[in-house]
């Protein structure tokens, strides 16, 4: 029925502007950069939503947003498209006078109030657009109402050497959080928040509109809402996930959970009809493999022409690899050619890229060589005979 409450709606952040990833967000949002032969970063957090029954999705968009925005479109590969509720995308809003950027993660949930108020939910997802993982987040909302938990945080157990990259929180044995910290030089647990934060509307809406108030808040969750919620003594939560979850905010991390999806010891199981990653996919012939192609360990997707040798690596829709051409250890985008006698290795190719005669990107490792993964950005040719490497993590 038209107007009836919401129990939980979903709030997704993806306006950043993902530097880390260098020439592949040039012209594309990171929630939209490709992923996986057949996917893109976004159509995760999204099929989670729907794989957990939530029916109601703000996405939350600023940079480079026209290719996403195309995408999303009106949510039908996901199950989005309703009278009431579904997918909406949400640029900054514009007011009488001007429009104001996102000026941080809080802002974005902020300046969208208006929106949620509509569907009067009691609570609200927030999620992050950068993230490559399965989740039923229907389970964290029933461990969030079991604890009467006004806000819940989803935590990873990291290895001590990497906590500091994370926003880190300290547990009691109930799991109630006393202490938070964003990126601590010195971290004082391996409990790392996944980005993903379950509230109480009611508790959230006013935090959002105190936090805005204060002229120096930097506008962030991390920052600024979660140390606000601990200073008051609100009922805060650690809500355990022991699944695979990989930020690929860097080209490093980006072409390593590629890597993981050819991996049978890593669990991603992203093929499980029970808990599909849907995605807009469109219409492709079949991949033509010839008598001269070799392939080992890889995933070829739909379209593409493969008369070359492909070892370990991920081909994205609508690729040509010509006979004599060798790709190892690396992720072609869509739309990717190469041709005869090129070579690619442990690298990541932009969508569009073209790969001329003879020419080379990435190198191969040698015992005691470092990894470099070289990446091109999106419609990039390399000329006959040119070889390009790159240092990007």
């Amino acid at each position: 029925m038209i107007g009836t409450r919401k129990k939980c709606i979903a709030m997704l952040l993806a306006g950043g502007q993902g530097s880390r990833l260098t020439v592949l967000t040039e012209k594309t949002a990171k929630p939209a950069v490709p992923f996986g032969g057949k996917y893109k970063i976004i159509d995760f957090p999204l099929s989670n939503c729907v794989n957990s029954g939530l029916d109601t999705v703000g996405i939350m968009t600023q940079y480079q947003p026209l290719e996403l925005n195309e995408y999303i479109g009106n949510g039908s590969p996901w199950g989005l498209n309703r009278n009431y509720g579904g997918v909406h995308v949400l640029p900054p809003y514009a007011k009488s006078k001007n429009t104001e950027w996102y000026k941080g993660t809080a802002n974005a949930i902020y300046q969208n109030m208006h929106f949620v108020d509509r569907y009067d939910p009691e609570y609200v997802l927030v999620l992050s657009g950068d993230h490559i993982y399965k989740m039923d987040y229907s389970k964290m909302i029933t461990y969030h109402k079991a604890h009467d938990a006004e806000c819940t945080i989803a935590v990873l157990e990291v290895p001590l050497s990497e906590a500091s990259r994370f926003g880190i929180m300290e547990t009691n044995e109930d799991d109630s959080i006393y202490a938070f910290e964003e990126k601590p030089a010195i971290p004082k647990s391996t409990k790392a928040s996944m980005g993903i934060y379950l509230f109480n509307w009611s508790v959230l809406r006013e935090y959002l509109i105190a936090d805005e108030k204060d002229p120096s808040s930097q506008n962030d969750f991390g920052k600024n809402i979660m140390p606000a919620l601990l200073r008051d003594g609100r009922r805060m939560f650690a809500y355990r996930f022991d699944g695979y979850w990989k930020d690929v905010g860097t080209i490093e991390s980006l072409w390593e959970a590629n890597m993981d999806l050819l991996d049978p010891n890593v669990p991603i199981y992203i093929k499980d009809p029970s808990f599909r990653i849907y995605a807009r996919n469109y219409a492709q012939p079949p991949s033509l493999i010839s008598e001269t192609a070799q392939i080992e360990h890889s995933y070829i997707s739909e379209g593409c022409m493969i008369h070359g040798t492909v070892y370990n690596s991920i081909i994205s829709r609508g690729c040509y690899i010509a006979a004599g051409a060798r790709v190892e250890n690396s992720v072609l985008m869509p739309d990717v050619t190469l041709h005869v006698g090129s070579e690619v290795h442990y690298s990541i190719i932009g969508e569009g890229s073209t790969i001329g005669y003879n020419a080379t990107v990435g190198r191969p490792i040698t015992v005691g060589m470092q990894r470099i993964i070289s990446v091109l950005g999106k419609d990039t040719t390399v000329a006959d005979g040119e070889t390009i490497i790159t240092e990007n993590s």
